[in-house]
């Protein structure tokens, strides 16, 4: 893996997006239970594919607070959540899981020999026999500004998320945003695109004030635009977005020509496709069985925040004892014939799994 800060770019598996994936568990959602879900499958010999929406992994650890501490991990009196994430990433790591960002699964069917196969809405399709949803709490959609004509330009210029940096390249860029994400990818694009501006309605920012700072000497340096207390109120283009009106408080306004608009301010979390998928659901979480948090559907499982169930804690240690026990119940099904001997990796290690 390679580290920026704490964008991460993953030097894993990633597949070809025209074919066809096939592996034993399909995870959904890559946040801490689904990171340990690996692990744990891993220790199994079953193969595991993760699907999340978000561009890293990590999921609300990495996205909304990767700088804040976290108190009850076993064995960590202190933890920071991206610290967690990256360990995570490097325990699952032997057992070379594969994946899919930057997609949200819309749909799960199953087929006639009790497999299924699991589409995201951009034609990516993972053929597995098992799946085991860890979403968290739930599909995180972007918050979108009011802007007339917003959606006329997604995609055509207006992204949420930033997939690819190298899309932006000599490229004329707006960013909108106060919080982590907006300061990191500008700190990270003032050298990649050709003009860089950030649009904050604020004259402080959310994120970390490290980084505020390295944001502040960029503006000195020229090398972005700083717009306090200032929004982007108006966008226009014809194909393609060409221009956005950033507005001051004071009713000022200022026409910036752009290539891309980057409105970065954070994610809500919803329950999404997810509700269609003929699962028991309980308001926007998914009914269990406690037993191996299997839900009503045989062969699919649902871990972590997304999952209720009477006594349930909201914490990430249950969500890996879940991770734990769904991994067991997948291997039953995945080799219904052949019988498993726990081993312990205290005494065996990992390599032998």
């Amino acid at each position: 893996m390679v580290f920026i800060g704490k964008l991460i770019f993953l030097r894993v598996q990633f597949v070809v997006m025209s074919k066809t994936i096939h592996t034993d568990i399909c995870i959904i959602g890559a946040g801490p239970v689904g990171l340990f879900a690996i692990f744990e499958a891993g220790l199994l010999k079953l193969r595991c594919h993760l699907i999340d929406y978000l561009p890293q992994v990590g999921g609300q650890l990495s996205e909304i607070y990767p700088k804040k501490p976290i108190y009850d991990i076993p064995g960590y009196p202190i933890v920071g959540a991206q610290e967690l994430v990256d360990n995570l990433m490097k325990q699952a790591e032997p057992f070379n899981p594969t994946f899919t960002l930057g997609e949200r699964v819309e749909t799960v069917d199953k087929q006639e020999d009790g497999s299924f196969i699991v589409t995201t809405h951009l034609g990516t399709t993972v053929a597995c026999k098992v799946v085991a949803i860890a979403g968290g709490l739930g599909c995180f959609e972007p918050r979108k500004p009011a802007i007339a004509n917003l959606e006329a330009f997604e995609n055509k210029g207006i992204d949420y998320m930033v997939l690819d940096p190298e899309k932006f390249r000599d490229k004329k860029v707006v960013i909108s945003g106060g919080g982590d994400s907006a300061l990191d990818w500008s700190i990270f694009l003032a050298d990649v695109a050709k003009e860089l501006h950030l649009v904050h309605r604020g004259e402080t920012f959310r994120g970390a004030p490290d980084s505020a700072d390295k944001v502040k000497k960029l503006d000195e340096e020229g090398k972005l635009k700083l717009h306090l207390k200032a929004n982007v109120t108006e966008i226009s283009g014809d194909e393609t977005l060409k221009s956005v009106v950033v507005e001051t408080l004071e009713g000022e306004k200022t026409t910036v020509e752009v290539d891309y608009f980057l409105p970065l301010f954070g994610l809500s979390p919803k329950l999404g496709p997810i509700a269609n998928w003929g699962l028991n659901v309980d308001k926007i979480a998914i009914e269990v069985d406690t037993k191996d948090y299997s839900t009503n559907v045989p062969g699919i499982f649902a871990i972590g925040d997304i999952n209720t169930y009477e006594n349930k804690l909201k914490l990430i240690l249950c969500g890996f004892h879940e991770a734990a026990l769904m991994a067991h119940a997948a291997y039953k099904i995945i080799f219904p014939n052949k019988k498993y001997t726990m081993k312990y990796t205290t005494v065996n290690g990992i390599e032998s799994f």
